[in-house]
């Protein structure tokens, strides 16, 4: 058993030392389970996309590759946009020994939350080339407006 001396303890102790103590060993844990694929990405969202706006609209393009405009679904709620569809490319019935699978398939759903109020009824896709492009045009309540001062 160590013997601490009264005056060899510091004089303020960090409440904080302790959670952190915790968290990395939680963190050597963890990292112990998940085994590491070196040819498999993690963490991927898919559909990649960007969103950009100008004054009047918000502009949402998302890269889509081997998806049909038929098995794609857009829906807007709130300030919500939806894109949910399916990736039919892979063979079915087969049992195929992958060396590596990077493509994945089946179906997919990305929510993605608008910076400002959009008005609903006025949306438009277009999908070329697997490329889906959202035009979402701004609420007008959001529209900046240019209000005229009046001189006497």
């Amino acid at each position: 058993m160590a013997i601490i001396r009264f005056s060899d303890r510091p004089l303020f102790r960090n409440p904080w030392a302790d959670f952190e103590r915790m968290r990395r060993e939680f963190d050597t844990l963890f990292h112990g389970l998940a085994p590491e694929y070196p040819g498999r990405p993690g963490g991927t969202v898919f559909p990649a996309l960007n969103i950009s706006e100008d004054a009047d609209h918000l502009y949402v393009r998302a890269e889509i590759p081997g998806v049909k405009a038929a098995d794609l679904d857009l829906s807007v709620e709130g300030d919500t946009l939806t894109i949910s569809g399916e990736r039919t490319t892979c063979p079915a019935g087969q049992q195929l020994s992958y060396h590596r699978r990077e493509i994945e398939c089946g179906r997919f759903n990305r929510a993605v939350t608008l910076p400002t109020k959009v008005n609903p009824d006025q949306v438009a896709a277009g999908f070329v080339n697997g490329v889906l492009t959202i035009t979402l045009p701004k609420a007008a309540a959001v529209k900046p407006r240019k209000i005229e001062i009046k001189t006497q």
